[in-house]
């Protein structure tokens, strides 16, 4: 079993338990009856534009890519136990932590064509993009005026490139395309020095959170709390429309005693985005518009916005050699989210040289054709009940309830007749794409439809009937 797989698993426990918001690296994510509703009537607007879409393309990416390991984590000798595997550096913590930060020096990704990859978005039914604008080591993918660990620094040698500010031209790309924007920044930064410091009582040795006690040392903190408003004040409203600021690093919060109070700097952000989305994850409270399980979904439906974060290969960041999900197994993962009334982002990391990796690629072009076919029962839809019973998942839009039949496997057995569950009145049941039903009958909690007989090489990947 893969060290991600384990990983995975153990925090999948600890979301049973009730146990600590991280573990290696993935985050649990907060409970539906502690939610709170947004006052604000934009905010519940663009919420509800939100569970519209169904879908997005969330991408990791920075100076990391080069290494293919995980993003950021490596440099919290806390979690090198599990995080460091792959890097063949026979050095100290704190030689390790000097060549990470290094990284931003040799990374040039001389084929980054943001125009492409917008295209590839569009083509694979992608409604929106989650884009890395700073992970938890700091590097900024935009052109900060507050650091100068960045895309742009002189010492970057990307920084002279036309699509240097990398957030800038993938933004307005995916724009151009009616695609929507959602900005991920991490809380924490692992390199500015009024988050990490070495000479305070915790010493070099680093753990995901600051390296002293904010409320003994407030005008550290505050420093700290100036430099992020800063930036996110900079990304909202220098950045174009952002429907949303993906806010990760939930140990970043005030019950921690890491209070950045971050609904003071989006609420003046959204004088200039209204109706901007907040996901302060993990977090709860009225800044966590929606939540956002992760590499997980939900045993069952439910009833507040959310979004499951999950990765297409087996890392977020981009791996050497990684394996890809076949389309089959993503309209699957797609149908059990949005039955259940959630959100897929699906997770691609570029490789360092700024192409998506091919597997990738075919994975979300496969995607595309299926949504471009049956995105019907998809987009624009809400729960049903009974929501899912076996292989069969419910949607519902206006007066038409859309009943999908995936399909796992290729070699799953395929028949000229379906069991629909569905206990309701309807007055017309019809096939999308190939499918024709011949006629139904309605059984004791369901119909019995007959469908007209067509050989199958292998299981198509969804079969979708309409019931008006």
């Amino acid at each position: 079993m893969s060290e991600e797989i384990l990983q995975q698993e153990a925090a999948g426990q600890e979301k049973k338990d009730g146990g600590e918001a991280v573990v290696a690296g993935v985050h649990n994510y907060s409970r539906e009856d502690s939610y709170v509703v947004p006052t604000d009537p934009r905010v519940q607007r663009k919420l509800e534009w939100f569970r519209d879409q169904k879908i997005g393309l969330m991408m990791h990416w920075g100076p990391y890519s080069q290494l293919g390991i995980v993003e950021s984590w490596a440099l919290s000798d806390a979690d090198a136990d599990w995080s460091r595997d792959g890097i063949d550096w026979e050095v100290t913590g704190e030689e390790f932590k000097k060549e990470y930060f290094g990284l931003g020096r040799t990374f040039n990704p001389l084929r980054f064509e943001p125009e492409k990859w917008a295209d590839l978005a569009k083509e694979a039914g992608m409604r929106y993009l989650l884009f890395t604008t700073k992970h938890h080591d700091g590097f900024c993918m935009w052109d900060t005026q507050y650091s100068d660990y960045k895309i742009t620094s002189p010492d970057c040698p990307f920084h002279t490139h036309k699509y240097a500010d990398i957030c800038a031209h993938l933004f307005e790309s995916f724009r151009k395309r009616g695609l929507g924007i959602a900005a991920y920044f991490s809380k924490a930064d692992w390199h500015v020095d009024s988050y990490w410091k070495d000479d305070m009582p915790k010493g070099k040795f680093k753990s995901r959170g600051p390296s002293y006690n904010p409320a003994e040392h407030p005008e550290e903190w505050e420093r700290f709390v100036t430099f992020t408003h800063n930036q996110i004040r900079e990304l909202g409203t220098g950045y174009g429309r952002l429907d949303a600021m993906w806010f990760d690093a939930g140990w970043v919060c005030g019950r921690a005693g890491q209070d950045i109070r971050l609904g003071e700097i989006i609420e003046e952000v959204r004088k200039y985005q209204p109706g901007m989305l907040c996901a302060d994850r993990t977090v709860g409270g009225p800044y966590e518009n929606y939540v956002t399980p992760e590499q997980c979904v939900p045993e069952r439906p439910l009833s507040i916005p959310w979004e499951s974060c999950i990765t297409l290969g087996t890392s977020f960041s981009f791996k050497y050699e990684d394996e890809y999900k076949s389309p089959r197994e993503v309209v699957c993962l797609l149908v059990d989210i949005v039955v259940k009334g959630g959100n897929l982002a699906i997770n691609v990391g570029p490789q360092p040289d700024g192409r998506i990796p091919a597997g990738a690629v075919r994975s979300l072009k496969g995607i595309g054709e299926w949504l471009g076919q049956y995105g019907e029962a998809i987009y624009g839809t809400r729960i049903c009940a009974p929501y899912k019973k076996g292989n069969i998942g419910f949607t519902l839009k206006e007066d038409t309830v859309y009943a999908i039949e995936t399909f796992g496997k290729e070699t799953d057995p395929v028949g000229d007749t379906v069991w629909i569950p569905y206990g309701g009145e309807v007055r017309s049941i019809t096939g999308m794409g190939d499918t024709k039903v011949v006629s139904f009958e309605k059984g004791e909690g369901g119909y019995q439809v007959i469908l007209e007989k067509k050989d199958y090489s292998k299981a198509p990947i969804a079969r979708v009937f309409r019931m008006c």
